[in-house]
């Protein structure tokens, strides 16, 4: 399911396969475009009935979402008026920047551990992956390990 806004351009997108709860899967893809700067502050979201509609979802899981958005800083509640994108400090966009990371570095240590990589190849990866950024050059360019 997708819920499109086509005043802000927010794009929902809903998939019941996922192993994430509905509310989540919202609350993810709404700091999503918080953190890449597609929605900005005092931008307002759609409200709670209106997404849930859209979505064809209770009105309680939209409400979840919300709430954990507002608790964790990102949205900012205004009886009658509605939601709206919350000013982000650098530092709340710092700290959810590295909860990103750390997870995607979980999951590269675990593939790395499937396939039998030791964490010392690992940190070459990374700092020829780093080197290659800073040059301009190809990781191919890099030889292998």
């Amino acid at each position: 399911m997708i819920y499109t806004d086509e005043v802000g351009g927010m794009d929902i997108i809903i998939s019941n396969s996922s192993n994430k709860p509905i509310y989540e899967q919202i609350s993810s893809q709404i700091k999503d475009l918080i953190l890449t700067g597609e929605l900005s502050a005092g931008y307002q979201l759609p409200s709670i009935r209106s997404l849930a509609k859209g979505l064809r979802i209770s009105a309680i899981t939209t409400k979840r979402a919300y709430a954990d958005l507002e608790a964790e800083g990102f949205i900012e509640t205004v009886p009658g008026k509605g939601s709206f994108i919350a000013r982000q400090s650098k530092e709340l966009l710092r700290e959810e920047g590295l909860r990103r990371i750390e997870g995607y570095l979980q999951q590269a240590l675990e593939a790395a551990r499937q396939a039998d990589v030791s964490v010392a190849d690992v940190h070459k990866m990374i700092d020829i992956l780093s080197e290659s950024r800073s040059d301009g050059r190809s990781s191919e360019d890099q030889g292998a390990l």
